[in-house]
């Protein structure tokens, strides 16, 4: 039942039906006021006929008597086979009776049919006044007749089931339509669909729009776009798998030949400084290792998304907190400028661990390639909704000509000598990106990089 309730031709075809349903309800109560309509027509024109015919056979005699002989045509209009049976009164102008039922009443109204009770049972009546001759000229005779309504029910009964045959044909003809309608109509994305199956998992180019209706192509369009995203996203992570497994080919084999070193090594001194260079390169391993790690949780989809609210004022004290024993090791002033941000200003929403991942990496690129004696300055400022941190620093800066490749992991500017994985600005794009902010390389006043990241404010 619940494969059927999330079929699309079980979904089509039940609106199609009770749409049709409706329709043919509301027709099947409209065909049975018709055929009532028409049913009493039908007998208020045979009952107006047989009161003219009885109407026509009066006649006056010799004596000045007025008679009538009822010809049995006037009462076998009436023999339909439904059992019914005729009343009829002819009386005079001056109300005595004719011929017929003396209890008969007559309408209120003269060649308009009327329903009435005679006897107990309905019947249908009519009354036609009918002058004669012989008796004056304003002399007539009214004639009523009255006629069980059996044959009218019968009519009335016959006429809406004869309509309701036709809906009910109607019905089925339309859901045999539909049924095969919807066949030839998804035909096409059944085909579609045995296409995609047949694919394999590395074949992703883009299927043809022009198998399936007009009215899917953008389907057709959207799941070309997402496999294109999709290829792109697999030659990104080839690349970065390649990538890694580069930069840490490298490192690794520098731990191991150090280690290696330090094994054989009888000299005291000697020892102790492979063991400081194996401490050195083992801290550049671990970095890299924690900057991919950063890398992948700050990529689309690779995790849950936050909306903490961050106040980038005290993330930024933090980290230079933390990076102040190495800036004076190198004999790097570091620093903080907030003076001109109110309290509660910089504050932003999204991932908390993520945005002070960004700013150690900014903070620390800046101390890797700023040489001593230098500075480094984190500066945050409010301009209208957005929340500015700007990271200057005193080294030898970026050329223009390089700074939108510096972003892509792994590059490193040839000449370089301070150690690093290339990995920091592609980290703080992706996070900044992430939390739809921005981030842009200028010139710092003293003449090193200025990193200006813009974030939305909260």
């Amino acid at each position: 039942m619940a494969g059927l309730r999330h079929s699309l031709r079980v979904q089509l075809l039940f609106g199609v039906m009770v749409t049709l349903t409706a329709v043919v309800g509301f027709n099947l109560t409209s065909g049975l006021i018709s055929a009532r309509r028409t049913a009493l027509v039908v007998t208020d024109n045979m009952l107006l006929a047989s009161a003219r015919t009885i109407a026509e056979a009066v006649h006056v005699d010799g004596e000045g008597t007025v008679a009538v002989d009822v010809p049995p045509a006037a009462l076998e209009l009436f023999d339909t086979g439904h059992a019914d049976h005729v009343y009829y009164r002819v009386t005079t102008a001056w109300g005595s009776l004719v011929t017929g039922y003396p209890d008969l009443a007559s309408p209120a109204m003269a060649r308009r049919g009327e329903d009435m009770a005679f006897h107990n049972v309905n019947v249908r009546a009519m009354m036609l006044d009918q002058p004669v001759v012989g008796l004056g000229p304003d002399a007539t005779v009214t004639v009523t007749v009255a006629v069980t309504r059996h044959g009218q029910q019968a009519m009335r009964t016959a006429l809406w089931l004869s309509g309701l045959k036709d809906q009910l044909l109607l019905v089925a003809m339309a859901g045999l339509v539909t049924v095969f309608g919807l066949r030839f109509g998804l035909s096409p994305i059944m085909r579609f669909r045995n296409v995609v199956k047949a694919r394999r998992r590395d074949q992703l180019e883009p299927f043809d729009e022009a198998m399936v209706q007009t009215e899917l192509r953008p389907l057709v369009a959207a799941l070309n776009d997402y496999m294109g995203r999709a290829q792109r996203q697999m030659a990104a992570q080839r690349r970065f798998v390649a990538n890694a497994a580069h930069q840490l080919r490298t490192p690794l084999t520098v731990l191991s030949t150090q280690a290696s070193f330090a094994a054989r090594e009888t000299d005291s001194l000697r020892r102790d400084e492979a063991l400081q260079a194996l401490i050195r390169s083992t801290r550049q391993v671990t970095r890299l290792a924690e900057q991919l790690l950063t890398l992948t949780r700050a990529e689309p989809g690779s995790r849950a998304p936050r909306a903490e609210r961050i106040d980038m004022a005290k993330v930024a004290r933090q980290v230079l907190e933390a990076q102040a024993e190495t800036a004076l090791s190198r004999g790097i002033d570091i620093g903080l400028d907030v003076d001109n941000l109110a309290a509660g200003a910089a504050i932003v929403i999204g991932d908390g661990t993520m945005m002070k991942e960004a700013l150690v990496n900014l903070v620390d690129n800046a101390l890797r390639y700023t040489p001593g004696p230098g500075a480094v300055t984190v500066t945050l400022k409010r301009k209208d909704s957005l929340v500015e941190i700007i990271v200057d620093d005193t080294g030898p800066g970026i050329a223009d000509t390089e700074r939108e490749q510096v972003f892509e992991r792994f590059y490193r500017i040839i000449g370089t000598q301070a150690e690093g994985s290339g990995l920091g600005l592609a980290i703080v794009r992706e996070v900044v990106t992430g939390a739809g902010g921005t981030v842009a390389l200028g010139e710092s006043p003293e003449g090193g990089l200025r990193v200006t990241v813009r974030l939305p404010g909260a």
